[in-house]
């Protein structure tokens, strides 16, 4: 079935979604540039940016000024959890739900208990630090504009690069790219979704 306009109607033109600047992506040479240029933009009071390399960069946490991570005080957390829940359970379910005496034998021993409160600590710390690592650095995530860039496959093999994001309060494009371009970039784009 074809729809044929009357000479009265007329086409309404279809707008152009502009796309969006979500940040600016330079691209370093080696690990004293990169290092280098970490250390510039954390002078430079950036809150929302990062550094991709194709292998750990030792001193890039402190360049960055990255912060340690609650993780571990989750994974305690988890842990004491297992632990005292297992102890909780397993006095609970011998000595007060269903009391069993046998041979004047206490209903319930610390001892009998151990293996089953270890299991449980370890049970849950373990679970906590792959779901508390996974929920920190909010993953998973299967789409980042910055994979838009022919450049930015590099990463994986040779190049280091810095991603600064727009929604940084800091952030105004002509300053960002003139700063990273005085930092040593090899190129500065803009990544845009």
């Amino acid at each position: 079935m074809s729809t044929v306009l009357d000479e009265t109607e007329v086409a309404t033109p279809v707008a152009v979604e502009e796309p969006e600047l979500v940040g600016l992506l330079a691209e370093y040479k080696d690990v004293d540039a990169i290092l280098r240029a970490a250390r510039g933009v954390r002078n430079a009071k950036f809150k929302r940016w990062d550094v991709h390399s194709p292998f750990p960069i030792h001193g890039i946490d402190s360049a960055m000024g990255v912060r340690p991570t609650i993780l571990p005080w989750l994974v305690l957390g988890g842990g004491l959890f297992g632990m005292f829940g297992a102890l909780w359970m397993q006095w609970f379910c011998n000595a007060h739900d269903y009391a069993f005496p046998i041979s004047g034998k206490p209903f319930w021993s610390l001892p009998a208990n151990i293996p089953v409160i270890f299991e449980s600590t370890i049970l849950l710390a373990s679970l906590t630090a792959v779901f508390g690592m996974l929920a920190l650095n909010r993953l998973p995530m299967l789409y980042n504009p910055v994979f838009k860039s022919s450049r930015f496959r590099r990463a994986t093999t040779d190049r280091f690069f810095i991603v600064i994001d727009a929604s940084d309060p800091a952030f105004e494009e002509e300053k960002a790219h003139n700063l990273l371009v005085s930092l040593g970039a090899l190129n500065v784009e803009r990544v845009e979704d």
